[in-house]
């Protein structure tokens, strides 16, 4: 059996990993460097074009659960992202050009591995050929249109939103403090702007009445909701989001602020920082003008703006099977965010199992179908699940997990137990 994977992202370079570890040979397509999307800039395979956290770590939340399932189920990514990690709190955070050139190191030396840097513009799937679609939520031009194709008018789409880095040494430090909410992780894990009342609502005046870079609205995922279309919801929906100060003592004050916004480290060496939540869409110069008003940032230097880019997916409900296949093709699978999975690892975790069902169907063995109990089960189900209308893009939380009966009120422990749970269910699906 042939196979072939397109899109040299987080799920892309998970299924390749999962098809030549199972010792079959496999051929990556990469468009870049011939072709850059509009949010990509380096060369590298699994580059992180958003946040550079991974989410939390500790097993008790769900992204830490998810992280632990793909660990055992074989994940590239997951020892990779622990190996490069800067300090974050509670979160995995890593170095995105270092995480980037490891995994590009991975997959370009495993030999059972041919990469092709080409921009694959047409779906064709002889006899005796297996394709994983991982082209991810950026997917364009030709390619898309054979998407659309294949999916006739289930091709849905969205738009997402990235947010702005700024230096370190521009940063007032005489104006912020060094913490982590609630005291998880190292104390300097964080770099916290706080804002007193009168600071917060003239920023937010400034905020709902700047400039954005595309006139018209977006229907945008709810985790990625700019933070300028955020304050237009109300003057304290900020302060209840991205800019919630719980959890935080100003040193200066001894009190908690009014608002804070975090910024998380984005580098190892932590020379840069990224503006925790303020996915935007307004002009460059509005980001400048309008940021620049964050107690502590009144002089930084961006080094990247935030940007706005278009998003696709697939309508899975009414297309995949549980294992990721075409229901209309079985020698083709889907990968990734274009599946409806939102986040990093949510989108490798799909690759993995894209990768491992991918093998099982070349050698007329059952799928493998995880428990709804394990979060990667869960979402399986969720973008497979043929009752779902109006479907949005779902990413790891325990409320797609069936509840634990009897009910554990205390939350802490109700989480843990569901990890607990899922976790001796992945054992027993393995």
């Amino acid at each position: 059996m042939k196979f072939k994977v397109i899109g040299a992202g987080l799920a892309g370079v998970e299924a390749a990993w999962q098809i030549a570890e199972a010792g079959n040979k496999v051929t990556l397509f990469e468009m870049k460097p011939v072709r850059f999307s509009a949010a990509h800039k380096s060369e590298g395979f699994a580059e992180l074009v958003c946040s550079n956290s991974l989410k939390a770590s500790r097993l008790e939340s769900a992204a830490g659960l998810l992280k632990e399932e793909m660990a055992r189920l074989g994940s590239l990514t997951v020892p990779i992202a622990r190996a490069c990690a800067v300090p974050a709190g509670g979160a995995l955070a890593v170095d995105r050009d270092v995480f980037s050139k490891t995994i590009t190191e991975k997959i370009t030396s495993h030999p059972n591995i041919t990469v092709e840097h080409r921009v694959y513009d047409k779906i064709e799937v002889n006899d005796g050929e297996v394709l994983v679609i991982a082209t991810g939520p950026l997917t364009d031009g030709a390619l898309s249109e054979e998407i659309k194709r294949l999916c006739s008018k289930d091709y849905l789409s969205f738009y997402d939103a990235a947010a702005p880095i700024v230096t370190a040494d521009s940063i007032d430090f005489e104006k912020v403090f060094t913490a982590s909410r609630y005291d998880r992780g190292g104390e300097d894990d964080y770099i916290n702007c706080p804002f007193n009342k009168a600071e917060y609502e003239a920023f937010i005046d400034e905020l709902i009445n700047a400039e954005g870079a595309v006139v018209h609205d977006f229907d945008v995922y709810e985790g990625c909701m700019p933070i300028e279309k955020l304050a237009k919801r109300g003057l304290d929906a900020p302060r209840f989001g991205p800019m919630k100060p719980v959890g935080l003592t100003d040193p200066k004050t001894g009190h908690r602020p009014w608002a804070c916004v975090q910024l998380r480290r984005e580098n190892e060496k932590g020379t840069m920082f990224n503006l925790v939540g303020f996915q935007t869409n307004l002009k460059f110069g509005e980001q400048k003008r309008v940021f620049s008003m964050i107690p502590g940032l009144e002089n930084a230097e961006f080094v990247r703006y935030g940007v706005m880019h278009r998003n696709s997916f697939i309508n899975s409900p009414k297309l995949l099977n549980p294992d990721y296949s075409l229901r209309s093709n079985p020698n083709i699978f889907f990968a990734g965010q274009i599946t409806g999975v939102e986040g990093y690892m949510e989108s490798a975790a799909s690759g993995i199992m894209a990768g491992i069902n991918a093998v099982r169907y070349s050698q007329h063995r059952e799928p493998l179908i995880l428990s709804e109990l394990t979060m990667i089960g869960a979402l399986t189900a969720y973008i497979s699940d043929e009752t779902v209308e109006n479907f949005q893009p779902m990413g790891a939380n325990f409320g797609i997990l069936p509840p634990i009966e009897p009910k554990i009120r205390d939350k802490k422990e109700r989480y843990a137990a569901l990890s607990d749970r899922a976790l001796k269910n992945l054992t027993t699906n393995c």
